[in-house]
């Protein structure tokens, strides 16, 4: 896994400027708490912060490779699934290795295809290569964006980073937040290339960004394409569970503990049933852990959102499998720990306002760190195959904005918003949303001859696997890495997202329900409650001793005149604060989540806002 920094400097020598970098690494220990390095040359330095997954002795970056006319070198974050296939191909080609490491494979892949390189690997990565031969700077990101990478331009140059706070650790860059990066915090939208700090860019998935003297570049490597769909039910269903066998075998690659992580949904069920069945070859038990809440099981009460507990299902599968299974029980207390808040917002670098869904979450990947170093997720899924409730919703379907804003208005009469008003004059994030739909699906590929309806879910799909899933994928990373944990996700490997992206929607829901492929796919290893069960989404505690110690921490806040609550409409969050704290109704709770998350953030980051 990892994460990796870099400072590129045409006109200045770097060699000077070691502290610089080692402190931009600094930021990203807990990314790569087992090795740290650095490689420095006149106009380029690196840094790198490793994980050990692969070869344990042998993978230490940053690494070089020599030629006859200069050096190559590169920082790598991620894993290349089939790097021993491609170790094979270029051992044929005359390479020769000193290490067992997928970055060694990696680094010999660019010495013999250059960029093109990005499209021989299956998996997810993110990484630079700085080539002394032509003082070149590559910076390349897999095809779903499943690890981060950002970048700087400094005008004689570029700072890079798998995480902004790299980035900002160098005294080059400005914690600026401008309009445009206030309205990507609150609209509940992912435009492209955008990274919230002013000056500061994410690099697109499946897209190399070049840089040299020449100025900055992009190409992209990897993008979903329209294609017919020619396999019948029976040869696509087929199909999906051989893809998902191969993928989920090489998944499990690894030289330290791997486990699964299980909610008892059709998801990450599918994902331990396939683990299960491949470790069990070699004599193995697959290992699982699920969250829950302190009497949520005993006292869940059905909503719109959530008809049924996880609990008793992810029982089923482990008893079903034979996992050794773990449930991690959070209390109220530990959700609405201040510490634990600091150090998601921390991870996030920006206030995104998932509240309990991102503590839970960090909770639950810091006790599975004292058992495993990598995780396999059913993340994802529902986005490919066609999962969330809005997708079948007809009002949703048929309305003019993201499918997910969409759901929200639908179903929904409260405010989806309480920025003050002269911020939210200033953001106007309706037009800002209505302009990213706008340009969002004026990027969907067309299949010629395809109806209207088809056409729409095709749309619906694009978005999904283009805008929304890159939420959660960033979520999951740094809610992980920030305890040094590699969550894998099956389910974003690009061959099963190009085919079932192609399947037409009457064939993901052929059964009449969501997900019909995958479904059918895995339903011979799965228990039949699974199988039956009706989706529901990660775990949101339903305690209202956690709302309570929410709105006491809030009022805190407002007590002191906290500075990041002139965000917000104070009148409206001084109403909030006087609701009964056992009945505090889901847009209160919200609002505190948000009014936290943005003087955790401010005080983190002391961040200068730009109107």
């Amino acid at each position: 896994m990892c994460g990796i920094s870099g400072w590129i400097d045409f006109q200045r020598d770097l060699t000077g400027e070691r502290p610089a970098i080692d402190a931009m690494c600094a930021t990203m220990t807990c990314r790569g708490p087992d090795a740290g390095g650095t490689w420095v040359r006149p106009h380029a330095a690196l840094g790198h912060r490793r994980l050990a997954i692969i070869d344990l002795p042998g993978g230490a970056q940053p690494m070089e490779a020599a030629t006859p006319d200069g050096e190559v070198a590169i920082v790598y974050s991620g894993e290349a699934y089939n790097f021993t296939d491609l170790r094979d191909e270029l051992r044929r080609r005359g390479h020769r290795f000193d290490t067992d490491s997928d970055t060694e494979v990696v680094l010999h892949g660019y010495l013999e295809w250059g960029p093109q390189v990005a499209e021989h690997l299956n998996g997810m990565f993110a990484f630079a290569v700085w080539d002394t031969r032509s003082e070149q700077l590559l910076l390349i990101r897999d095809r779903m964006g499943i690890k981060p990478l950002y970048y700087y331009p400094t005008g004689q140059g570029v700072l890079f980073g798998s995480e902004p706070k790299a980035i900002l650790a160098n005294p080059l860059a400005e914690k600026v937040v401008d309009v445009d990066g206030l309205r990507e915090m609150f609209a509940m939208v992912k435009t492209p290339r955008q990274a919230m700090w002013s000056g500061m860019r994410e690099v697109e998935p499946g897209t190399v960004v070049t840089v040299d003297r020449k100025g900055l570049r992009e190409h992209t490597y990897w993008r979903l394409r329209a294609a017919a769909h020619d396999d019948d039910q029976q040869a696509s269903v087929a199909h999906v569970r051989e893809l998902l066998d191969d993928i989920v075998a090489r998944q499990l690659i690894s030289d330290v503990p791997r486990c699964v992580l299980l909610s008892g949904g059709l998801d990450s069920s599918a994902i331990t049933a396939l683990a299960g069945r491949q470790l069990a070859r070699s004599g193995e038990q697959v290992r699982s852990f699920a969250v829950d809440f302190l009497g949520q099981a005993e006292n869940f009460v059905p909503d719109e959102m959530r008809g049924t507990p996880d609990t008793p299902y992810v029982h089923d599968v482990a008893e079903h499998v034979g996992s050794l299974h773990q449930d991690i029980v959070l209390d109220p207390d530990a959700l609405a720990d201040p510490a634990v808040r600091r150090a998601t917002v921390k991870a996030r670098d920006v206030p995104l306002g998932m509240g309990d869904l991102d503590q839970s979450l960090y909770l639950l990947f810091k006790a599975i760190r004292g058992h495993s170093t990598v995780a396999l997720s059913g993340e994802s899924a529902d986005e490919v195959f066609g999962g969330y409730k809005w997708f079948h919703d007809p009002q949703v379907r048929q309305a003019e904005t993201f499918p997910w804003i969409a759901a929200v208005r639908t179903h929904s009469t409260e405010r989806a918003e309480v920025l003050s008003p002269d911020l939210a004059a200033a953001l106007d994030l309706e037009s800002y949303v209505a302009d990213s739909y706008r340009d969002a699906i004026g990027s969907v590929p067309v299949l010629d001859g395809e109806g209207d309806f088809e056409r729409r879910m095709r749309e619906i799909c694009y978005l999904h696997l283009t805008r929304f899933v890159r939420v959660l994928l960033d979520r999951k990373d740094r809610m992980s890495m920030a305890v040094g944990l590699e969550v894998r996700v099956p389910f974003c490997d690009h061959r099963l997202v190009e085919y079932v992206f192609n399947a037409p929607w009457s064939l993901k829901t052929f059964d009449g329900r969501e997900k019909s492929l995958l479904r059918h796919a895995t339903a011979d290893v799965l228990p039949k409650s699974v199988v039956e069960r009706v989706k529901s989404p990660y775990p949101s505690t339903q305690d209202p001793k956690y709302a309570a110690v929410l709105q006491r921490q809030v009022a805190d806040l407002v007590a002191a005149g906290d500075p990041a609550l002139s965000l917000l409409d104070e009148r409206w969050l001084r109403g909030t604060l006087a609701q009964d704290p056992a009945r505090i109704d889901p847009m209160a709770r919200f609002t505190f989540e948000r009014a936290l998350d943005l003087s955790m953030w401010f005080d983190i980051h002391n961040p200068t806002i730009k109107l």
